[in-house]
């Protein structure tokens, strides 16, 4: 199940989307509930995982290593803040505090 989850800066859970088959891709998923469109309609920036790389320029996302060429210092320090930031409060740990029922 591929289930995609809006979480404020502090992990207060403000949206979870419809369940889609497990299979369906995170990006595909989020274009597939508008939630890049509506985000960058309200001026809500987005911290996202690499699976939403190439998602645009609304999308903050870890700098990509290219092959045989490695990050440089600050493109590492980027994608450490990043990962800082998004791990105030994983989805999935706001998730696992739900009841059963509410999913």
């Amino acid at each position: 199940m591929n289930v995609q989850v809006i979480v404020d800066p502090a992990g207060n859970l403000l949206w979870i989307s419809p369940a889609l088959p497990g299979r369906t891709h995170s990006l595909t998923a989020a274009h597939t509930h508008h939630i890049i469109r509506i985000c960058q309609r309200q001026g809500v920036p987005i911290l996202a995982d690499r699976a939403y790389i190439d998602a645009g320029s609304w999308v903050t996302t870890p700098i990509r290593r290219l092959p045989h060429q490695d990050l440089t210092a600050t493109q590492r320090t980027i994608n450490r803040a990043l990962s800082a930031a998004r791990a105030r409060r994983r989805a999935t740990e706001v998730l696992a505090h739900l009841p059963q029922s509410s999913l």
